[in-house]
């Protein structure tokens, strides 16, 4: 589904999804995850905004759930400031007295992929009944986008997530990764925020886009494939979504998905910056986008660097020293774990 909706009217959207979506809720326990990346205030979009989760929650309650738990675990510049990281959001206060701190209770899980033999999943999403994922409309370095498949890294409490960037050793490898902890626990529906969404250098891009949607889908491969399009990117082309598809997750072939409402490319949508440089001339194939995703490295933006070292000190693979006044990166050392990008205060780190 696609469909029209500002944050001050996001109720016909939702109400809409739940009649297109319907889910047997009474009775049940049901989980919402939002994108809770970082303490940003909701005007940044680099969270779901809480206006969104409050229409959620407005709408499941009239339907007689036995439980509403609304949670997330922040990324790496948030690790454990669950609390605080909600409340900055808005999104403590749109969730009320169904917030839960998604990591302090958690469960271990065996995985067979490569990467993972076991990993600690927060026990509200294993425990869930119905799981709704809320993401967000933006952009993502190291997987073009982050939309329903990427949400689902967030059940991984605390620095797991730092330490899956570390075992899958680069962006490529990561994608894969990412497709194999979406799979523990699929979302039976998901909503995401394409209000105002984010270009450019995301995930925590200081661009701003209004897209005034709402997108939902019972499937995610579909969902973000949707995305891609409506950022012009090919689907075929992500990495993460030919490994959902061979993993049986879904399809992202636009003949496959069918859409209700219009579908439109956002004009001139900024793509992260590591996807514009590519050979003139070259079409973006595969081929061309691992030698991208593999070649990546963080650089500083000197206009905005100033020299403060916190990506020195959060990089787990210690491979940022500071020259002057803005770090420089050992390309043999980084692991291109986007830690540094988001840690940074000043947003200005991008992977080139």
């Amino acid at each position: 589904m696609i469909h029209p909706a500002e944050y001050d009217n996001c109720r016909p959207a939702i109400k809409k999804t739940f009649e297109l979506f319907p889910l047997e809720v009474e009775g049940k326990k049901v989980v919402i995850k939002p994108n809770v990346l970082r303490s940003s205030a909701p005007e940044e979009a680099v969270t779901t905004h809480p206006a969104v989760l409050r229409a959620v929650i407005e709408k499941l309650e009239v339907m007689n759930p036995a439980q509403i738990v609304v949670g997330d675990n922040p990324g790496i510049a948030n690790y454990g400031a669950n609390e605080e990281t909600f409340q900055k959001t808005g999104l403590l206060e749109a969730a009320g007295n169904y917030y839960r701190n998604f990591g302090r209770s958690v469960a271990d899980i065996k995985l067979s992929g490569d990467f993972y033999q076991e990993v600690s999943v927060s026990k509200a999403i294993l425990d869930a009944d119905i799981y709704i994922s809320l993401p967000k409309f933006k952009t993502h370095g190291l997987t073009v986008l982050s939309g329903a498949i990427k949400n689902n890294y967030g059940i991984l409490p605390g620095a797991q997530k730092a330490r899956g960037h570390r075992l899958a050793g680069n962006p490529w490898q990561f994608n894969e990764l990412v497709v194999d902890i979406f799979g523990i626990r699929i979302p039976d529906l998901i909503i995401v925020d394409a209000v105002v969404g984010m270009e450019g250098n995301g995930p925590i891009s200081t661009e701003t886009r209004h897209v005034g949607k709402i997108l939902a889908s019972d499937n995610a491969v579909a969902m973000d494939a949707t995305i891609s399009r409506m950022m012009s990117y090919p689907p075929a082309d992500l990495r993460f979504l030919q490994v959902a598809k061979d993993k049986g997750y879904g399809y992202y072939e636009a003949q496959k998905i069918e859409i209700i409402g219009e579908l439109k490319p956002v004009p001139d949508f900024k793509l992260p910056p590591a996807v514009h440089e590519k050979i003139e001339g070259m079409p973006v194939d595969t081929t061309r986008h691992v030698e991208r995703l593999t070649s990546m490295r963080p650089k500083a933006d000197e206009a905005l660097c100033t020299g403060c070292g916190t990506c020195v000190d959060e990089c787990p693979a210690e491979a940022l020293t500071i020259k002057e006044v803005c770090p420089e990166v050992d390309p043999d050392k980084c692991i291109v774990c986007f830690c540094c990008q988001e840690k940074c205060p000043e947003r200005a780190i991008e992977l080139r």
